[in-house]
């Protein structure tokens, strides 16, 4: 078919995670259920912190602002999704893709710096303990977060401009459930050179120095946690660590296998499916990892709610 997306009629068609129709009221709830368990387990964690003034420190701020990232992080494709779904069409426009892609790529990367930023917070706070609250200012605090969403921004608004120079046939078949970076620049139908170079740049880039402070700064805690004498200290000590490692890992090494299989035409299907941990799993466990063992969570949550948390 003829390349034509430069007057604005291509059309996307969103092949989601499978065309059983037999499967399709299941998923419709799963991701349902998920995107509800998201959106009410981040809120929770961001009024809990916002109503309790014991809350208001560097470590908590950092939450409430992943919460929210990942509220809007899940919100670029979960809603479409099911509306698709519910409404048995497949299709996106092309700049409702250009337009979710754009935010996927900024909530995404957001989510990726702040995890790096928690990870200097945990290193300060129990490798310079006495210095903590000089270090950690709000000031500090503040300037971190705004310097990681100028950075997504810039870095998500290159690779849409790049998006926009490429061509496409009239009518375009995604084999996933969102308009993902990978999946649209594949099938285009003219040169992708630039793209590639500008995608892989950003990957090594934005996301191989944050996974490098994030080790940096695990090495460092490491080594301080085995010169602790007590082990109930470096018990505790690791436990302020574990939930932001497990999601850590879980974040990375999701998105690590989602491009490197995608780099073999049969597994556009497994791709897919991969990418549901770290764009719906990831942040659907991050208001039970981080809160079910914390116990000022908890007593902020039982004086909203009134009702115990186990």
């Amino acid at each position: 078919m003829e390349a034509d997306n430069d007057t604005g009629i291509s059309e996307f068609l969103l092949l989601g995670l499978s065309e059983e129709p037999e499967l399709q009221p299941i998923i419709f709830g799963l991701f349902l259920c998920m995107y509800l368990i998201i959106v009410l387990g981040n809120l929770l964690i961001i009024l809990a912190v916002s109503s309790d003034s014991h809350l208001h420190t560097s470590m908590y701020f950092f939450l409430t602002s992943l919460s929210f990232t990942d509220i809007c992080f899940t919100s670029t494709t979960i809603p479409k999704m099911l509306w698709n779904i519910q409404t048995q069409s497949q299709v996106i426009t092309y700049a409702g893709c250009l337009t979710q892609m754009y935010f996927f790529i900024l909530f995404g990367s957001w989510d990726d710096f702040l995890l790096t930023v928690m990870a200097y917070d945990r290193f300060v706070a129990i490798c310079h303990p006495l210095h903590y609250t000089v270090i950690m200012n709000p000031r500090l605090c503040g300037l971190l977060v705004l310097v990681s969403w100028v950075i997504s921004v810039l870095n998500s608004l290159l690779q849409s401009l790049t998006v926009l120079q490429l061509s496409f046939r009239t009518k375009v078949e995604i084999p996933h459930f969102f308009c993902e970076l990978n999946q649209v620049v594949g099938q285009a139908c003219s040169d992708t050179f630039l793209n590639d170079m500008v995608m892989y740049f950003g990957i090594v880039l934005l996301g191989g120095a944050p996974l490098a402070g994030i080790l940096y700064s695990y090495s460092k805690i490491v080594s301080s946690i085995r010169r602790i004498s007590s082990a109930q200290g470096k018990y505790k000590a690791f436990s302020t660590c574990a939930s932001h490692l497990s999601i850590v890992s879980l974040f990375y090494c999701t998105i690590l296998g989602v491009y490197l299989s995608s780099a073999a035409p049969q597994s556009s299907h497994s791709s897919a499916v991969a990418s549901v941990m770290y764009t719906v799993v990831t942040p659907m466990l991050n208001p039970f990892i981080y809160t079910l063992r914390n116990r000022d969570i908890k007593r902020a949550l039982k004086r909203i709610t009134g009702v115990p948390v186990m």
